[in-house]
């Protein structure tokens, strides 16, 4: 039954046509505060939807004050990991919340951030294989957020580090991991064959033209990418709208950069 549980949610996150997902975080509140973008979470939340995005992810605390129950339907996705800039450790994750708590607020999936390479990988790999198990037991997707990050990582888009973390992701039972794309699609090919559940790629800093950021987005489709999971280069965008629909024009459709940006204008 959970499995049958874990499909069904599993399709409220993603399009059922290409089999893609284009989903929004915001949960910066908690690591950076208030951020342009994220201080009426309600409204951006409604401009995505209404762009196209399969499933927006945020912190348990934010779900009342901005998912929905107006405009457009969109998947919700509880994200179980926080740590704060204003830390001694910004790299070190700790779990805020547990699967019965998000089931409970009706959430389609859950995320969980591990950083490979900190100070407590050890820490955060144990939760992850803890709540990938609760996860099992009650049918909910979980999307797992898997970066190299810590004092002897010295490129965290190093094609090797990358297949590293994202394969330790599906080790441990993720059914999507979230990984950083590795610069050009034959790399990130690599990645994609050296992990068997679907790998959506984050956005990062926020680019310097939108050209930039869709041929980024284009690339990692190439390369095997099932979708994108990009918060700043969106919400922060002058027209969150149009930006969606640019990206769900390329991950759904596949269109090209041209048409892609002439939605923009």
């Amino acid at each position: 039954m959970a499995e049958i549980g874990k499909k069904i949610r599993i399709e409220r996150i993603m399009d059922r046509d290409s089999r893609n997902m284009v989903i929004m975080p915001m949960d910066h509140g908690m690591s950076d505060g208030p951020i342009k973008g994220l201080i009426d979470i309600a409204d951006t939340v409604n401009k995505v939807a209404e762009g196209g995005a399969n499933a927006v992810l945020m912190q348990k605390g934010m779900i009342a004050h901005g998912h929905r129950g107006y405009g457009l339907d969109v998947g919700l996705i509880i994200h179980m990991s926080a740590s704060t800039a204003l830390g001694p450790d910004p790299n070190d994750k700790v779990q805020v919340c547990t699967v019965d708590e998000v089931i409970k607020m009706g959430a389609d999936a859950v995320s969980i951030h591990v950083n490979i390479g900190s100070e407590t990988e050890s820490d955060q790999l144990q939760k992850l294989g803890y709540v990938a198990e609760q996860c099992n037991e009650w049918g909910v997707p979980l999307l797992s957020m898997m970066y190299p990050r810590g004092k002897n990582i010295k490129n965290p888009h190093d094609p090797e580090l990358v297949a590293h973390v994202a394969r330790i992701g599906a080790e441990l039972g993720s059914d999507i991991i979230k990984t950083l794309y590795t610069g050009d699609p034959d790399s990130f090919r690599n990645v994609v064959n050296g992990c068997p559940v679907p790998i959506v790629i984050a956005g990062g800093p926020k680019t310097n033209t939108d050209k930039e950021f869709l041929e980024m987005i284009q690339g990692a489709m190439e390369g095997g990418a099932r979708g994108v999971a990009i918060g700043r280069n969106v919400f922060q965008h002058a027209d969150p709208v149009k930006m969606t629909k640019a990206i769900t024009q390329i991950v759904h459709k596949n269109t090209s950069i041209e048409e892609a940006l002439e939605t923009l204008k």
